[in-house]
């Protein structure tokens, strides 16, 4: 089995990720992989690094003449048994290339976010006949993405998970905290990995933090945020003077290799308000941080409430504190929402086993059966 892959991405997100992490495990299986990018970006480092098979497009914007050429020849010289498109502008590049190409080969499109769009333009692409499957993150995607689609393509949706790779058991952090920022043994680390973002509802993460510490009167505790900084974090350093709780919550913006912090969290928390999975919750899961999460993406997939991890209302973060404080008082509880969090992803998410699924998944593609 050949497949082809298509990424029209510069930057490195959540789907640049999967590839880089599931790909290892395809080629194990004797799924044979090739990687179409943008060249000079983090992808194609990182594919390069890992021993992926990566083709760079001859120009930095994907939707260009040269590139549409490029990839004439270059599915005519593959012969790849399935093409594989990862970001919203790949299948836009791939259905504009099949309008004059007719280029006769399956295609999959994965769909990863809570953001379906209602323009003309998207719902003409993601309504392609050209389009044989389209694999979904989580069931919150599927059913969100289905909105937005005709009887034939909504049909065509399937869940196929992100994976995380064990290999992130074997790393260090790069930093330690409690060090660098000068925190005390006897107070709890609360730990957020997410960028800046309208989705990942860092005002929640504030509020729940004034929650614990002013109402509840929790002063052992400290909230790590961890990601990249944008427009809207002066808004958020603004809310956390207001509160007072400069020190109680400390922005690091971004760390390197971040999920392998969430060996140094007493609770992994999530307050993000619209996600497709996130990785980060499986990450501190398989690490062994217990998890505190709104219910967004993949989490009521992944957690049962109680069981392995707590899950809250979105922007509720009393209902957020008070499952912090449930965890922080009981051991037992801890203990038992680590054990059961790392069984539930190494049974379901890591990279081996999505890895099967996503060439079970392929293999019906291929066959021309009804994903």
């Amino acid at each position: 089995m050949k497949i082809l892959h298509i990424s029209g991405a510069k930057a490195w997100g959540g789907n640049e990720q999967q590839l880089v992490y599931c790909i290892p495990e395809l080629n194990k299986i004797e799924v044979e992989n090739i990687v179409f990018g943008i060249k000079d970006t983090v992808l194609e480092k990182l594919c390069l690094k890992n021993n992926i098979s990566f083709i760079s497009a001859q120009d930095r914007k994907i939707m260009k003449f040269s590139n549409y050429k490029q990839f004439k020849e270059l599915v005519k010289t593959i012969q790849p048994d399935l093409i594989h498109l990862h970001t919203s502008n790949s299948l836009t590049f791939y259905v504009l290339s099949n309008l004059f190409l007719r280029l006769n080969v399956k295609v999959v499109f994965s769909k990863k976010a809570i953001s379906a769009s209602s323009s003309f333009i998207s719902k003409f692409k993601y309504n392609s006949s050209a389009i044989d499957a389209i694999f979904c993150v989580s069931n919150a995607v599927k059913n969100n993405f289905a909105q937005v689609l005709s009887a034939s393509n909504k049909a065509k949706l399937t869940v196929v998970p992100d994976c995380v790779p064990l290999e992130i058991l074997n790393k260090k952090p790069i930093v330690n905290l409690r060090e660098k920022y000068n925190v005390a043994e006897d107070k709890f680390l609360i730990g957020n990995i997410a960028n800046h973002t309208e989705a990942k509802d860092l005002e929640t993460l504030i509020n729940t933090a004034d929650y614990l510490v002013n109402v509840q009167n929790r002063k052992d505790l400290v909230f790590f945020q961890i990601g990249d900084y944008t427009k809207r974090t002066d808004e958020y350093l603004k809310l956390m003077a207001e509160k007072n709780l400069q020190d109680y919550v400390i922005f690091t913006n971004t760390i390197e290799n971040a999920a392998d912090l969430n060996r140094q969290f007493d609770v992994f928390l999530m307050t993000s308000q619209r996600e497709g999975g996130p990785t980060s919750v499986l990450e501190a899961m398989l690490i062994g941080a217990p998890v505190v999460s709104t219910n967004v993406g993949i989490v009521p997939e992944v957690i049962t409430n109680g069981i392995n991890g707590f899950i809250s209302p979105v922007k509720d973060f009393k209902s957020l504190g008070d499952n912090i404080n449930l965890l922080l008082n009981d051991k037992k509880l801890q203990e038992k929402f680590i054990e059961k969090g790392k069984f539930s992803i190494n049974e379901g998410y890591i990279a081996p086993v999505i890895a099967r699924k996503t060439a079970e998944a392929y293999q019906k593609v291929i066959n021309s059966q009804i994903v």
